[in-house]
């Protein structure tokens, strides 16, 4: 099933994709916010992927990033084979964990600011992880069921903010900074979320091609690992980290400027595509 957040009427509204159709379900007697379908009992989840509603074409609507405000954003650094042979460094022994704040998630199709006080805007096309259920202390043979689904992330990323402070946060957190979606494709629509073709494209150009069979720590060794230190709540979104082919791994590095456009594709999951703008004026407290 891939549940999405869409505009009707300027109001976000839950909708299920079928094709290139979208059904609404604000009519379906199920919850009207994601985190409380994803937190639902499966009966009610089961609602929501068998009710016929009305139904619009998937390119008459705007999507919005399927859960508005996550409650956590959690990001991991350094964990693709491939990405860290290109960066030199050395194989983190445990996962490397950074916070995005929630303010920058942004939708599928919106547009990333490129800082006016930056110009080392990057991107970093990842796997995203939704978690389903409230939990705590998962063993990682267990951590299937406290997954809801599974979408496409660019972890955007402020080069020179990143490398200021050991913690990431800053350089990682700029508003639309997290654009994903274009949906939730829920868990069992997705066997194995370690065997999918990732690629990134920089107007038309492919930069990043590689497969989730390349994470140095999986999905459910990051739910473990998380999980021993804090509550995962329905809605968290684990940003899974980046293969090789982002901009600053380049000679010259090729960071993005203004007007280029980032496609990131994963297999099962879709694509999101986003153009990047000045940060408008309206962003500034008057």
């Amino acid at each position: 099933m891939k549940l999405v957040t869409f505009l009707k009427n300027g109001v976000p509204t839950l909708g299920r994709v079928e094709g290139a159709e979208l059904v609404d379900l604000s009519v379906a007697g199920v919850p009207q916010d994601m985190i409380g379908l994803l937190s639902a009992d499966a009966a009610v989840r089961a609602t929501a992927g068998a009710v016929s509603g009305p139904q619009m074409s998937l390119a008459d609507v705007e999507l919005c990033a399927p859960i508005l405000r996550p409650p956590k954003i959690l990001a991991v650094g350094l964990n693709y084979r491939d990405h860290i042979e290109e960066t030199g460094l050395e194989t983190p022994k445990v996962p490397l964990i950074f916070n995005k704040q929630s303010t920058a998630a942004t939708g599928p199709y919106a547009p990333i600011h490129l800082p006016r006080v930056s110009d080392k805007l990057d991107y970093e096309g990842e796997l995203g992880v939704v978690i389903g259920r409230r939990c705590r202390h998962v063993p990682r043979d267990r951590a299937h069921e406290v997954i809801a689904g599974y979408a496409v992330c660019n972890d955007v990323s402020v080069r020179d903010w990143q490398m200021r402070s050991q913690t990431f946060t800053m350089g990682k957190s700029f508003d639309t900074h997290s654009p994903f979606g274009p949906w939730i494709t829920t868990s069992d629509d997705i066997p194995d979320p370690h065997a999918l073709d990732l690629k990134t494209w920089v107007n038309d150009e492919l930069r990043q091609n590689s497969n989730t069979r390349h994470l140095v720590f999986n999905c459910f060794d990051l739910v473990e690992h998380l999980s021993t230190a804090f509550t995962l709540e329905p809605g968290d979104l684990i940003v899974t980290g980046t293969p090789s082919g982002v901009g600053i791994g380049f000679d010259p590095k090729k960071f993005l400027s203004a007007g280029d456009r980032v496609r990131i594709e994963i297999e099962g999951l879709g694509a999101i595509e986003n153009t990047v703008i000045a940060e408008p004026a309206s962003t500034t407290l008057i």
